[in-house]
């Protein structure tokens, strides 16, 4: 079991005090980093080495005193030691290490200094051996627990995606197919993940397992695999007592993840060794919104552009859902923040609490990107909140003041592919890890949700052809976003045509609507076939192409949103650069000039109109 963050300060303390004399390099190395594992409950040889030899690019050879693989480097020198030195050695060392295994930590050690830089976050931290305890969550990375910055096209996660579709091809190859494929898929990129990021304890159990346990021809590896799917979906309780004793380590993940039972695929070494290059990637960089995306594109590219199908940046969809919801919740934070009657903290845990019941529904949710990025800002926003409500807080209400209460399952969502379905619920749960890790960080205590106990909504379904209040009942929702598959009406399927047709009611023949039409118009219908309590209805924010605000579109399209059912615009922004398709492609930007909203009767009755709102996107190239 992981140690709390308690434990581990107080292992530190105890670090620090019995080597506070320590001085001498060669001697006393080992014996030192071997107990300043131990702090975290980890064995330093299962994830790091010694005396690591590396063959420096002017030709000259060295020693890295301590290597951790894509993890951590670490100079070591004796008390009293210019540091400076040890920096130059470092950045040496680091420069002629293949891209895979440069470290995203480094550590600069003379027994009583640390310098702790972290590449990634460009942030060095700098103390004595006895704060060791005050800054021990600078190290979290050796427990999965660490601060990541995610950015768009980030070359990790275009890797990563390339490196399962190796195994994809060569079990799809192998005549492993379909739906068994494509979950076998998923639970493997999940496990991956959990191995690096403290799901699974110790960490690197997971490589460990297929590197030692399975042979070398890689016959006997997917009944091992099909038995860890099997322990992964049972409670310990449940489990034999017989049960192997390498399986018997890995956690009750729960959450469907593991449920159903999957064809046995039968491996070769080549598809073994694709499996362990995987295993040796970081996964703790990984984007769990942008990454799904990647990860499908590699599977199934032709089909996807056929239904039109495309993934909008981090920047872009923050585009959307901050003006859609995010500005006003950090607005109404910041005014409570700002308090300091006696009122104050009972309403900003009354804040808090308002966020755990927000209902957020996407749909045409693809892998997910939209809805993850919304849970990752929900949870910053959250931390924030606990982090005032913790300073107001007396030490006895402490522990309950530092709650979280956004969970996965205020997400809501729509795919008509079954596989994208699946990526957008567990890449839901990878970004919760992420965000519990972050709370640890933020509280000094140990945040986990496995096994995994509330699970998104996500319904594989065609959103045109299903009542989405069978999903979600309007009533219940807070806001309606994402980025509907765009389709011009010359190259809509004759199915999608027949759709758009039959949403918009245009009858057998005519009309020159795009696809995503559709959705803005079923959306209207969405928020008012179950009128709530006034001030109370979903806003709506869609990206769009620029063709619907354009010609003939807009006399087809408009009077059905203002008109007809009551909408109107809060925000809009014209062309977001950095739409892409997924194989990657940026679509082609047309220029758009301005256009000037239909005027539409002011609503009578009590309630005010529904706001929608839209980021618009270029038409995209023809397929």
């Amino acid at each position: 079991m992981r140690l709390s963050w308690n434990e581990i300060r107080t292992r530190a303390a105890g670090f620090a005090r019995e080597w506070a004399d320590a001085a001498y390099e060669k001697g006393e190395t080992q014996s030192f980093y071997n107990e300043f594992f131990d702090i975290f409950g980890v064995r330093r040889r299962t994830v790091a080495r010694y005396e690591e030899h590396v063959q420096r690019l002017d030709n000259t050879s060295g020693f890295i005193d301590l290597f951790w693989p894509g993890v951590l480097l670490v100079e070591q020198k004796s008390a009293g030691r210019d540091l400076t030195a040890a920096r130059g050695q470092a950045g040496t060392y680091f420069d002629a290490l293949p891209e895979r295994d440069r470290p995203r930590f480094q550590l600069l050690c003379d027994f009583q200094t640390f310098e702790l830089l972290d590449r990634d976050e460009r942030e060095e931290t700098r103390f004595a051996l006895a704060d060791l305890p005050r800054h021990v969550e600078k190290f979290g990375f050796i427990i999965g627990v660490q601060r990541r910055t995610f950015r768009d096209q980030d070359p990790v996660n275009i890797e990563a995606s390339e490196l399962m579709a190796r195994l994809h091809d060569a079990l799809k190859a192998s005549g492993y197919d379909g739906d068994d494929l494509e979950r076998f898929l998923v639970r493997t990129v999940f496990c991956l993940f959990a191995d690096d990021t403290g799901i699974f304890e110790p960490r690197g159990i997971f490589l460990q397992f297929v590197e030692e346990r399975t042979t070398a021809d890689g016959a006997d590896l997917g009944p091992w695999m099909a038995r860890l799917f099997q322990v992964l979906n049972t409670p310990p309780s449940r489990r034999s007592r017989a049960l192997d004793e390498d399986l018997a380590r890995f956690p009750h993940v729960n959450g469907d993840l593991f449920a159903e039972p999957l064809r046995i695929p039968d491996f070769d070494a080549p598809m073994r060794q694709a499996l362990l290059d995987a295993g040796q990637f970081d996964w703790t960089a990984i984007s769990p919104a942008i990454f799904g995306a990647l990860f499908q594109s590699v599977m199934e590219p032709a089909d996807r552009r056929a239904q039109g199908a495309h993934y909008t940046t981090e920047k872009n969809i923050l585009k959307v859902i901050e003006p859609l919801f995010l500005d006003d919740l950090r607005g109404e934070f910041r005014r409570l923040q700002a308090r300091r009657d006696g009122r104050a903290g009972a309403d900003l845990r009354k804040f808090r609490d308002k966020l755990g019941t927000l209902r957020l529904f996407d749909p045409a949710c693809g892998c997910g990107n939209f809805l993850i990025i919304a849970y990752r800002e929900l949870r910053t926003l959250e931390i924030d909140v606990l982090r005032e409500i913790a300073s107001r807080a007396t030490a006895t209400q402490l522990a309950l003041a530092v709650q979280s209460v956004v969970e996965v399952d205020q997400f809501y969502g729509i795919e008509i592919g079954e596989f994208p379905a699946r990526i957008a619920a567990t890449a839901l749960w990878m970004m919760d890890h992420i965000m519990n890790n972050r709370l640890s960080l933020e509280f000094g205590r140990t945040y986990a949700r496995i096994p995994i106990e509330k699970s998104p909504h996500i319904r594989n379904a065609d959103a045109l052809e299903i009542d989405w209040a069978d999903v979600l009942p309007p009533d219940e929702c807070s806001f309606v976003f994402g980025n509907p598959p765009f389709g011009g009406a010359k190259q809509q399927s004759p199915v999608q045509r027949a759709q758009v047709r039959r949403v918009a009611a245009l009858g057998g023949g005519g009309g020159t609507l795009d696809y995503v039409a559709a959705w803005f118009i079923r959306a209207g219908d969405y928020v008012r076939s179950t009128p709530p309590a006034c001030g109370a209805r979903p806003r709506i924010g869609f990206v769009a192409t620029n063709s619907i605000t354009q010609g003939e579109q807009v006399a087809q399209l408009w009077p059905l949103l203002l008109d007809h059912r009551r909408l109107e615009i809060a925000f809009a922004h014209r062309t977001l650069r950095g739409v892409r398709t997924l194989a990657g492609r940026r679509t082609s930007t047309w220029s758009s000039s301005g256009w000037t909203r239909p005027t539409a009767p002011r609503p009578t009755g009590d309630c005010s109109p529904t706001r929608t709102s839209m980021a618009s996107r270029s038409k995209p190239a023809t397929p």
